[in-house]
């Protein structure tokens, strides 16, 4: 997938603007944002569940090449081949060996953001093979010309019903339909062949776990099951940090996982799949194979924001992040959307590409408050920003403006003179009305809204005359 991290800011005004785009963000909170606070009383303690999570992810993280050992040891006993990736390219290049020795020609794949990163559907293509997503909002957006996902758990998220229709139609030859029920029912269809016909199936992996070198796919449309049991070769792709190292660890995320996703007690189906199909077995993979992948976790691994890869790919920081709310998830420009994308893009394609993502935060910490795993992400973005700045990606004005702040900070008889001064001009500037439409120096606050006006004296001289009359509140 290509990166257009670059161009954040003007994607993101242009999705402000997107008034069929706003009309379908503003179903997120009723989709996942309420569904998920009221999943949560089914848990007795679900702030211990998360702590036991943290525990989990930072265990197989802090012992991380041990684990990956087991793993290997594990899964090549039980008839599976792992290999390893260090770069996306390396991705393709293993892919595309293992098809041309099982003489591949058709492809199916169920949902794999790690392949997102390799463009690896394109690479097959290249090679003369067919390759077909079976996730529905995957298949929606591979129909319509490859479009990028804008969602980790809904990747089709931004397409109304209609638009969809409209897709089927023209990619199936079929009559317009209207209803989601028969619009589901054609691409079960059109995609019971694909997998019938299949030679291969590509999965990702929600976890690897190191005890029983088994892959857990966790689904509610059952395409990956269909993907990975039907076709005669299985590749399960994923990172390196997705290593877990018991299946109990894998039953204790899965309290976490799908109450943060999608607001669910338990998705409809989770596979575990371990090794080959056995003797007198009917349905399974003859070979199985794990690809697993660095591509810069690493490098986040080694650095100071390596918290981010406890990420469990539940898209919950997302759905509270008004950032994303208000800017879709296309706006990013990458594989991965949101706050947690704010880090790892930077992180896994290089922060002189995408500096201005951690700065796309309000800071307001809504995604740490919901994070099942406890990601302190508004920290990391800091860190980030932080990066950036010593750097000097960051605009010239942008930094000589800080620079200018910190000296004025560090002498607080200055700094205090030149609060009062500015809160009386932005009272000024308010008028009878109290609210400043253009902000000197602040355009971007201003340019969609105005910002009201402060009362005019500072924070210490109405703490100060709320002292003198003796109001200790």
């Amino acid at each position: 997938m290509q990166v257009a991290s670059m161009h954040f800011k003007a994607r993101a005004h242009a999705n402000l603007h997107d008034e069929r785009l706003q009309s379908k963000l503003k179903r997120l909170e009723a989709k996942f944002v309420a569904k998920r606070r009221a999943s949560l009383h089914e848990v007795d303690d679900f702030e211990a569940t998360r702590e036991a999570g943290k525990a989990i992810r930072n265990r197989a993280l802090e012992n991380l090449d041990v684990w990956l050992e087991a793993f290997e040891r594990t899964a090549t006993a039980r008839g599976a081949t792992v290999l390893f990736a260090e770069t996306p390219a390396d991705i393709n290049a293993l892919v595309l060996g293992i098809a041309a020795r099982h003489r591949v020609q058709k492809i199916i794949k169920s949902k794999s953001m790690v392949s997102e990163e390799s463009a690896l559907d394109h690479a097959i293509e290249a090679a003369g093979m067919t390759v077909v997503e079976t996730d529905l909002g995957e298949y929606i957006l591979q129909i319509n010309n490859y479009e990028p996902p804008s969602h980790i758990i809904g990747p089709a998220l931004h397409k109304s019903k209609e638009e969809v229709a409209e897709l089927f139609h023209k990619a199936h030859g079929t009559p317009l339909k209207t209803g989601i029920e028969e619009l589901c029912r054609e691409a079960r269809g059109v995609l019971r062949g694909k997998y019938l016909g299949a030679d291969m199936g590509i999965s990702g992996g929600n976890f690897f776990v190191a005890e029983t070198g088994s892959v857990v796919l966790v689904t509610n449309e059952g395409n990956a099951t269909l993907t990975t049991t039907l076709p005669r070769v299985h590749i399960a792709i994923s990172g390196i940090e997705k290593i877990v190292p018991t299946l109990e660890d894998v039953a204790t995320l899965m309290r976490l996982l799908p109450r943060s996703a999608t607001g669910q007690s338990i998705s409809n189906y989770v596979d575990v799949l371990t090794g080959t199909k056995g003797e007198g077995e009917h349905h399974g993979a003859e070979h199985m194979y794990f690809i697993l992948v660095d591509a810069g976790r690493t490098g986040v691994l080694a650095s100071e924001v390596r918290e981010a890869l406890r990420c469990i790919r539940c898209g919950a920081c997302m759905n509270h992040c008004p950032v994303y709310q208000a800017i879709g998830g296309q706006a990013y420009g990458w594989v991965y959307p949101g706050p947690i994308g704010s880090i790892l893009t930077p992180m896994y394609v290089g922060l002189e590409q995408a500096q201005e993502l951690p700065a796309a935060s309000t800071m307001c910490n809504q995604c740490g408050v919901v994070c099942p795993v406890k990601i302190p992400l508004p920290d990391l973005q800091r860190k980030l920003r932080e990066q950036a700045f010593a750097r000097e990606l960051r605009p010239w004005q942008e930094r000589a403006a800080l620079r200018l702040w910190a000296w004025f900070a560090q002498r607080p008889a200055l700094y205090a003179a030149g609060a009062r001064f500015g809160v009386r001009a932005l009272r000024f500037m308010g008028g009878r009305r109290r609210l400043i439409h253009r902000l000197p120096f602040g355009h971007g606050w201003t340019a969609g809204r105005d910002m009201p006006a402060p009362a005019g004296r500072t924070f210490r001289e109405l703490y100060a005359a709320r002292r003198a009359r003796g109001d200790r509140r």
